[in-house]
């Protein structure tokens, strides 16, 4: 075994301890949580961001932010959001941005005008201040973060290794919400997205985080795995990813991953030789075994029930009346108020109020589309635009890039089924606005 082999096992014990840590000492989650933004602080400072150091202390505190939430380590609920912003105005503080960025100060800009009309708009009673910083924070952390990447020139061994640091806390969650509930048929009451096999947190969010890892280590078998041990190692912890993530009995995470995975082999597919095709389907071969295997595993551990829930129907196999758990009401709610408020919309989270004015209950939406439409209008779609066609034109110049449309589609995808409640839809966006640099290796 190499040196290099022996420090991957190394990161990967030491968050299996992490892991085991937390959950039987929770009070260590919070010294992880400050050691974290510390050591991410001083390490920028100390190098002086001349590596991108900035990201690998953001993708760190990103792949941490469910397992500090759901083990209460989060000196404030969104303090990975906080501190990904830090490291980011730190990293610019020392290198810069892109001059040629402007469409993400434009897309910051259109943030305001919803935020000067929730002032007006929302309710007397509430906290307007706390309320439009939770709802604006997602927006305005992908912002600050694009502006740094944006055509930042990055290596893909770097930024392999930003990966890595964003996979590896959730390795340490995967082992949290194992010794959470390691029996399952206690929990098991139907096909509804479970907390208890979720670490006792929003199955919705830990589902998208497990979907990611699983994304993350089977990649990994493409450009990181050289011996044998890397191979079984990331092999292994991409099927426990997806093991877990599928017990969270949240649909949405898994199959952002699944996507990102399809994406990702049909880019490498179409852009390799004929020789090298052949060997492609073969792994394409390997890896549809293996990923049955799993689901089928899943599904016998889950008396059935997984197979239920992805079918859309309940314990006793009859279909369900809406396929998205009532998210479509909350849509339709708020593309309404995008049909009244057509030019500036209703204001940041005024949506929440109305909810609770016309149906009695405070529901959140789940969809970051509709809401920016809701309640900031035309500059929504504006904003929106920007931030679909803007990656696309860098990809233009920017071919080498293999992970781009994979991280595209992780923040699309994600936005339309967990909203950007935490950094990683963010983050992982501006990680599509990197201009990768295949080396010789």
């Amino acid at each position: 075994m190499n040196k290099k082999d022996k420090n991957y096992l190394f990161l990967i014990i030491t968050h299996l301890l992490l892991g085991v840590l937390i959950f039987y000492f929770p009070f260590f989650s919070k010294i992880v949580s400050l050691l974290i933004a510390l050591i991410g602080v001083l390490f920028i400072i100390k190098t002086q961001n001349k590596n991108n150091e900035v990201l690998y202390a953001a993708a760190y505190i990103t792949g941490a932010e469910v397992l500090l939430r759901m083990s209460g380590g989060n000196l404030l609920y969104e303090y990975g959001k906080y501190s990904v912003m830090l490291f980011l105005i730190i990293g610019m503080f020392y290198s810069g941005f892109s001059k040629k960025a402007l469409p993400y100060w434009i897309f910051l800009i259109l943030l305001i005008p919803g935020i000067i009309i929730a002032t007006e708009t929302l309710n007397l009673g509430t906290n307007i201040r706390k309320t439009i910083i939770f709802n604006i924070s997602g927006p305005v952390c992908l912002g600050f973060a694009s502006l740094y990447t944006f055509n930042r020139k990055i290596s893909i061994n770097q930024l392999n290794n930003i990966l890595l640091l964003l996979g590896l806390p959730i390795i340490a969650c995967a082992v949290y919400v194992t010794l959470y509930i390691p029996e399952l048929k206690d929990v098991l009451k139907g096909t509804s997205s479970n907390s208890e096999t979720s670490g006792g947190f929003g199955p919705n969010q830990v589902s998208t985080f497990f979907g990611l890892g699983m994304f993350i280590f089977f990649s990994r078998l493409f450009f990181s795995s050289n011996t044998k041990i890397l191979f079984l190692t990331n092999l292994f912890i991409g099927l426990i990813m997806t093991y877990r993530g599928l017990l969270t009995f949240s649909r949405g995470g898994m199959i952002t991953g699944f996507i990102m995975l399809i994406i990702l082999f049909l880019f490498i597919y179409f852009n390799s030789k004929k020789n090298q095709k052949l060997k492609l389907f073969y792994i394409l071969c390997f890896f549809s075994v293996t990923l049955t295997a799993i689901f089928i595993y899943s599904e016998n551990q889950t008396g059935g029930l997984i197979s239920k829930r992805y079918s859309n129907e309940d314990a006793i196999g009859r279909k369900k009346e809406s396929r998205f758990t009532g998210r479509e009401v909350i849509a339709e709610n708020e593309i309404q108020s995008f049909i009244d408020n057509p030019f500036f919309g209703i204001g940041v989270a005024k949506g929440l109020e109305l909810r609770k004015e016309q149906t009695g209950e405070l529901v959140a939406s789940h969809d970051e589309v509709t809401r920016m439409l809701a309640e900031h209008g035309s500059l929504g779609i504006l904003s929106l635009l920007i931030l679909i066609i803007t990656p696309i034109l860098l990809y233009l110049d920017n071919k080498e890039h293999i992970y781009m449309f994979c991280f595209i589609a992780f923040w699309f995808l994600t936005i339309n089924h967990a909203a950007m409640r935490t950094a990683s839809p963010s983050f992982v966006y501006a990680l599509a606005l990197l201009k990768v640099k295949f080396n010789d290796e």
